[in-house]
C-alpha cells in the first residue's frame, strides 16, 4: 500500500497522469486524437479551403494563362501540369495547415489539456497528422473533379491512378513533420506561417511541375534535381500518363522514408521538451 501511494503521489506532484502500459496504447490513442482533428475540420469549412480551393485556383491559373504560351494548348499543358499540381496539393495540405492549426492549438492550451490525459505523450502530434489526411484525400479529390471536367485523363490505368494518389499522400504525410517541427519549436503562429510560406515556393516550384527542365538555366536545373519533390512530381506524372516510373518512385520512397525518420523524431522530443 506505501508503495502504491509513493507512486500515486508522484504521478499527482507531476501534474500529469502517466498512460497506462498498454499493448498498442499509442496506436489507439492517436487514432482517437485523429477522430477529434477530422471532426474539427468537417465543423470548420475554413480549414478546408486552403486545401480544397487553392490547388484547384491554381489549376485553372497556369493551365489557362500558361497554357498556350508554353505547349501551344491549354489541353496539351493540362495533361502535363496536372500531375503536378496533385504533388503540389499534397505540399500546401501538408505544409500550409499541420504546422500552423498545431501551433495554434498549442497556443490555446488544447494540449495542455492532453496532458492531464493517460495518453501517449507523443498521440497527440501523431493524431493532428493522422487526422489532417483527411484533407488530403478531400483535396484530390476536388483536384480529379475539376481536373476531369477540364479534359484531363488518365492514360494508364486505374491501379497505376491509384498508386499515384497514394505516393504523394505518403509524401505529404512524411513531410508534414518538418512543419510539425516548425510549428512546435517557434513560438509565434506569423513566424510560422512566414516560415511555411518561404519553403513551399522553392519546393513546388523548383521543380519540372511547370515546365520541362530542359527549358531551366543549369544553376536552376541543379537545384531541380536534387529537390525531392521533383521525383514525386516525375513519378506521378509516370503513373497517370505513362512512361518509366521505377526509379522515380523508388527515389520518391526513399525520400519520403528519409524525411520522416529524421523529422518525426525530432517533432516527438521538441514537443516532448517543450510540454515538460
Amino acid at each position: 500500500m506505501s508503495t502504491q501511494a509513493s507512486v500515486t503521489g508522484q504521478h499527482q506532484e507531476s501534474g500529469r497522469l502517466e498512460p497506462p502500459k498498454r499493448p498498442l496504447g499509442l496506436a489507439r490513442h492517436s487514432l482517437v486524437l485523429a477522430g477529434r482533428s477530422i471532426t474539427k475540420t468537417l465543423r470548420s469549412p475554413g480549414l478546408l479551403g486552403d486545401a480544397v480551393l487553392l490547388p484547384v485556383i491554381f489549376l485553372l491559373l497556369f493551365v489557362y494563362l500558361f497554357g498556350g504560351a508554353v505547349s501551344g494548348s491549354t489541353r496539351d499543358y493540362l495533361q502535363f501540369i496536372f500531375p503536378g499540381i496533385i504533388v503540389m496539393t499534397m505540399i500546401i495540405s501538408g505544409m500550409m495547415t499541420t504546422g500552423v492549426n498545431l501551433n495554434v492549438d498549442m497556443k490555446k492550451g488544447v494540449f495542455d489539456r492532453f496532458r492531464s490525459l493517460p495518453i501517449g505523450r507523443s498521440a497527440p502530434l501523431i493524431g493532428s497528422v493522422l487526422g489532417d489526411m483527411v484533407r488530403y484525400v478531400l483535396a484530390l479529390a476536388a483536384l480529379f473533379g475539376v481536373g476531369y471536367l477540364m479534359g484531363f485523363r488518365v492514360r494508364t490505368d486505374a491501379p497505376s491512378a491509384l498508386a499515384a494518389c497514394a505516393l504523394t499522400i505518403a509524401f505529404g504525410f512524411c513531410l508534414s513533420w518538418a512543419f510539425v517541427l516548425a510549428g512546435v519549436l517557434i513560438r509565434e503562429t506569423a513566424a510560422v506561417q512566414s516560415i511555411v510560406a518561404l519553403a513551399m515556393f522553392p519546393l513546388a516550384f523548383g521543380t519540372t511541375m511547370v515546365v520541362p527542365k530542359q527549358t531551366l538555366p543549369g544553376w536552376l536545373r541543379a537545384f531541380v534535381d536534387v529537390n525531392p519533390v521533383t521525383h514525386v512530381v516525375e513519378a506521378s506524372r509516370g503513373l497517370l500518363l505513362g512512361g518509366p516510373v521505377a526509379r522515380p518512385v523508388t527515389n520518391s520512397l526513399l525520400w519520403s522514408a528519409g524525411i520522416l525518420v529524421v523529422f518525426a523524431p525530432l517533432a516527438v522530443y521538441a514537443y516532448r521538451r517543450r510540454s515538460g
